[in-house]
């Protein structure tokens, strides 16, 4: 795993991403004019013995692009790490940059994207461009047990990597594709060897869902609990 979390930063597979990454870290925002921006495809984090799966859509310009480290120094990141915080899931509240001595305890963050996207829009020849470094994630989590997807593009990339895999029933392609649905849980049967790895959904962790209320503290803690009896079936 170390070695991978070393590889994704040096990974050069989409040119319209690392020239906004780039530009993004050199223009920067008044309020980060101090920083040195990370500027390179973020790769994951978390316990390396995680029972719980994490994936995110990809990182934010001002956030992960900022600190290198995925839901770190933004909003959604804060709403996401005080949940795992409530769920013994992690060691603190915040996150705010890679120094900040934040470790996790059964979880795993991952993403569907590694490089910030312009408009937070990465296209469909972007993220299979990523897929292989999740499925890749997978193999080196082998304790993990749920699989949590945050947002519908979080969720469609790992039922096509689950697919693209050729291990899982029929049930993850063409029609009887499973469709994204806030709690809704699928199960990725016979990905990785796995007799049942359930996938459940939840809406984003984004500042659009949970400034709005249609993601609220509670439901991110229900979705949680819910992982938790997923774990224990």
């Amino acid at each position: 795993m170390a070695q991978l979390e070393a590889l994704i930063p040096t990974c050069t597979a989409c040119p319209r991403l690392r020239t906004y990454c780039r530009q993004v870290a050199a223009d920067k925002v008044k309020r980060f004019s101090d920083w040195t921006y990370w500027g390179r495809p973020v790769p994951g984090f978390g316990d390396p013995q995680a029972w719980l799966l994490i994936v995110g859509l990809a990182p934010a310009a001002h956030g992960a692009n900022r600190t290198g480290r995925l839901f770190t120094g933004d909003r959604s990141g804060d709403f996401l790490y005080a949940a795992l915080h409530r769920a013994g899931l992690a060691s603190q509240a915040t996150a705010t940059d890679r120094e900040d001595g934040l470790t996790l305890r059964g979880a795993y963050i991952t993403a569907a994207g590694r490089c910030a996207p312009p408009q937070n829009r990465p296209t469909p020849q972007e993220l299979a461009a990523c897929r292989p470094y999740l499925q890749r994630e997978l193999e080196l989590l082998p304790q993990v047990r749920v699989i949590l997807a945050l947002g519908g593009l979080a969720y469609e990339t790992v039922v096509r990597a689950a697919a693209e895999s050729g291990q899982v029933r029929a049930s993850v392609r063409g029609a009887a594709r499973p469709r994204f649905a806030h709690g809704a849980v699928h199960s990725l049967d016979g990905w990785l060897g796995k007799p049942r790895l359930p996938l459940l959904a939840c809406y984003h962790v984004s500042q659009q869902n949970t400034f709005t209320g249609v993601l609220t503290p509670p439901m991110l803690d229900e979705v949680i609990k819910h992982a938790r009896a997923l774990q224990a079936l």
